[in-house]
Formats: structure tokens, C-alpha cells, sequence
């Protein structure tokens, strides 16, 4: 049985790095989509487990290549996701987790129609602006360009599959747990093992 994708979009600040590393804690079975990326790391991000860390030139080189499912600009900086990385994890019937902007989302559910969507929303823009300034990784343009596109990209929730509100962190974690376990629970999911188990 091959593995689903569940994608998780937000705007940058909303918490979404936070709630898929402890989604990817308690759920077993779990594979993680790295993405490449030609920015620079942040903190103690490290190559080949936050991202893939490459500049402009190999960047560009993947996707002339066709090694991307997506890619987009965001910020002055590329992002993409490697068709091989997801296909060596889903065909193995691991569930793929994804951070991935709108952009990205939007191709992957059109190649993919069977994947998860699920939108991380901050409490308030007030909220929002707040952990961007606390967080102190970005300089004043930086955040301003971040406040000025998020709004544009909440509207999108709408056709999102599922929408968290990240007010109390544990809580949205355990909504992200919870839209995993419920898909894996489905019939069009379990029905083949049932059928071998059972004279269905």
C-alpha cells in the first residue's frame, strides 16, 4: 500500500516547523519531505535535515533537470520539493509529511489529488507579527514584506482540506495528529488489508 502525502501550509511565523517535528514524534510511520532550498540557514538548522541547503547554480541545474514536483521563489529565495525523495518514501507505504507554501501545495494536490491539505493559522495577525519579531531572524523589511503577504496568503485556507488554528500549541498539535490518524483509519485505506483478513 503506498503512503499519503500530508501537506502543511501557513504563513512564516504561524508555528509550523514546531508542530511537524512533534507530529513526526508521536505518529509513527511518518516519512518528512526535506525541501532544497538557496537560503542560508537559520540558528542550528542543519544541511540535509531542515533543508538541503544548495545555491542558485544547483538549484537551477534540478530544475532544467526536472528533479522538482514543485518550486517556487519565495522571499528572493528558491524552494523545491524532489519528486525522488517523495516517490522512494510513499512507494516504501510510508505517509509523507510536507511543509510546503501555497504555491507548492496548490501543484502537489494537482498531481496528487489524493493528498492532505491542512492550513496552520495564527490566532490574529497581531499574534503573528509578534513571533515574527521574537523569534529575531528576520530585519525590519524582512518582517514588514512577511506581515504584507500573509493576509493574501490566509485567504487560501478556503480550499485548503482542513484548517488548525494554532492558539494553543498543544492543541493544534494534536489536531495534526488527529487529520493523520483519521485518513489512515479511512476505508479506501484499510479495505485492501480487510479484504485479505476477511470474506468482505
Amino acid at each position: 500500500m503506498s503512503g499519503q502525502l500530508f501537506i502543511i501550509s501557513a504563513p512564516s511565523g504561524a508555528g509550523k516547523s514546531t508542530i511537524l517535528t512533534a507530529v513526526g514524534k508521536r505518529v509513527s510511520g511518518l516519512g518528512y519531505s526535506i525541501s532544497h532550498t538557496t537560503r542560508k540557514p537559520r540558528g542550528d538548522e542543519r544541511n540535509g535535515v531542515d533543508y538541503h541547503f544548495v545555491d542558485d547554480r544547483t538549484f537551477t541545474k534540478m530544475i532544467n533537470e526536472g528533479a522538482f514536483v514543485e518550486w517556487a521563489k519565495v522571499y528572493d529565495n528558491f524552494y523545491g520539493t524532489s519528486s525522488s525523495n517523495l516517490q522512494d518514501q510513499t512507494s516504501s507505504g510510508l505517509d509523507v509529511l510536507m511543509d510546503v507554501d501555497i504555491q507548492g501545495g496548490q501543484n502537489i494536490k494537482d498531481r496528487f489529488p489524493d493528498s492532505v491539505l491542512i492550513f496552520l493559522l495564527p490566532p490574529s495577525l497581531e499574534e503573528l507579527e509578534r513571533r515574527l519579531r521574537e523569534r529575531g531572524t528576520d530585519n525590519e523589511p524582512v518582517i514588514r514584506a512577511r506581515m504584507e503577504s500573509a493576509a493574501d496568503d490566509i485567504k487560501n485556507c478556503v480550499w485548503y482540506d482542513y484548517i488548525i488554528v494554532n492558539d494553543k500549541l498543544e492543541k493544534a498539535i494534536d489536531e495534526a495528529q488527529s487529520i493523520i490518524v483519521s485518513k489512515r483509519c479511512a476505508t479506501a485505506r484499510q479495505l485492501p488489508e480487510s479484504k485479505k483478513l476477511f470474506d468482505i
